[in-house]
């Protein structure tokens, strides 16, 4: 039952799954019959997962002003989701609702996810967006072009860490400098009340990804390379947390648990 090990939400649905598996097999069911219920349960994970995206949307939506510029990282979107996404879910209806909002997308280094995806993903919602290197976030931020940065999140801690593509952390030290509100959008599957932030391991990928772009070498192919995929941003740079449920403020540590009694 392994998957990534970074992502709440991947364990989420497996233990769903393996629930499906287990009452099967208690109630003595063939395969084939074991393997409908497994088929029933993905596609009401999937029904379940585009609602909550619309919902959060919904919520998320109201903390957009009109005419606001967002500040988005990585890919939460359609392509992330069953569909419709988390953090684009929220542009989309602002969007939908009327609001003129824009949208600054980082390219997200090293495998490009905002500008292969996210990017693509709001030119064809007719969204505004520009694209910018992930080491600028903090220039165009203090040059006033950001209103609000809204990230997704792999994995939100009862603590209220939130885990998501390296290089939100930087994002959010530098939303907390510039006086930016941040927000993360994250459904209810990804919040994890079992664990502390001690307990979550950070993927490592392979360091040829860093070494390259599109599989070319930018750099001597022997030379060493860090390339953890995601990273840790404080409870205390977090403005809100968006869910289906509602919004969540501080205190995370009780707040989240209240939302998900």
């Amino acid at each position: 039952w392994n998957t990534r090990p970074t992502a709440h939400n991947l364990f989420w649905a497996l233990k769903r799954m393996r629930r499906v598996i287990h009452d099967s097999i208690e109630n003595k069911l063939d395969m084939s019959e074991v393997s409908a219920r497994l088929e029933e349960e993905a596609k009401k994970i999937m029904d379940e997962d585009i609602w909550s995206n619309i919902r959060l949307g919904e919520y998320g939506a109201q903390l957009v002003p009109d005419n606001a510029t967002i500040l988005t990282h990585c890919n939460a979107g359609a392509l992330a989701t069953a569909a419709f996404g988390t953090a684009e879910g929220v542009m989309r209806v602002a969007w939908y609702k009327g609001k003129k909002i824009k949208v600054i997308a980082t390219e997200t280094r090293p495998v490009l996810q905002g500008a292969r995806l996210t990017v693509w993903e709001l030119v064809k919602e007719g969204i505004p967006v520009t694209l910018i290197t992930d080491n600028m976030v903090g220039y165009v931020m203090r040059k006033g072009l950001v209103d609000l940065v809204i990230v997704g999140a792999d994995r939100v801690t009862r603590e209220g860490y939130v885990v998501n593509k390296i290089g939100t952390y930087m994002i959010a030290l530098s939303a907390k400098r510039n006086n930016i509100p941040f927000y993360v959008a994250a459904p209810t599957s990804t919040i994890d009340l079992e664990s502390t932030i001690n307990d979550v391991i950070i993927e490592e990928r392979n360091p040829d990804e860093v070494r390259k772009v599109i599989d070319k070498y930018i750099t001597l192919p022997e030379v060493p390379a860090l390339n953890y995929a995601f990273d840790i941003t404080d409870p205390d740079l977090v403005t809100a947390i968006i869910t289906e449920k509602g919004i969540i403020k501080p205190p995370f540590d009780e707040n989240l648990r209240k939302i998900l009694s």
